[in-house]
């Protein structure tokens, strides 16, 4: 693959974003290993831009390891500067689980209207959140749906 191109005018701007990141993989004296590109390739999908810190003397080693980071990776090489590079991949779009079927419903907001006993006052509106384990008594009263279980000992001494 490829490294991506980049104008100059986006460079810029991801250069200016990269400017307080610390870098977040380190490339030790083994070069490039596959250890190495999986780590980049984790915080790419993370993050979209990052910096990466090489422990190579040679700047033509780390000029080689920058290119082969970004064709391997797809990505674009955004700055070089002594033995920091500055990489950047668009962030993919996050997956949206699949609704669960095992879910019940939602909290649902009720009305509930108590008429007043003389037939010279209005009736009072009252909104009650209703969870999915709860119901509405005809009262007006908020009841869990299911009893909780009780300990073995309270049902001993009853």
């Amino acid at each position: 693959m490829p490294a991506l191109p980049l104008t100059p005018t986006q460079r810029r701007a991801h250069r200016a974003d990269a400017h307080h990141l610390d870098p977040v993989v380190m490339i030790g004296d083994q070069g490039l290993s596959a250890a190495v590109l999986r780590e980049v390739d984790v915080a790419l999908k993370a993050h979209g831009l990052i910096k990466v810190r090489a422990a190579v003397d040679d700047r033509t080693a780390r000029d080689e390891m920058l290119q082969a980071l970004a064709d391997q990776l797809d990505a674009a090489p955004v700055q070089h500067i002594g033995k920091l590079f500055v990489l950047w991949r668009p962030k993919p779009e996050p997956v949206a689980p699949p609704p669960r079927e095992d879910r019940g419903a939602g909290p649902k907001v009720v009305k509930v209207v108590s008429f007043s006993k003389s037939g010279n006052h209005r009736a009072t509106v009252k909104k009650v959140k209703v969870m999915g384990n709860e119901r509405l008594t005809p009262g007006g009263l908020v009841k869990r749906a299911k009893q909780r279980p009780t300990s073995v000992k309270k049902k001993a001494t009853r």
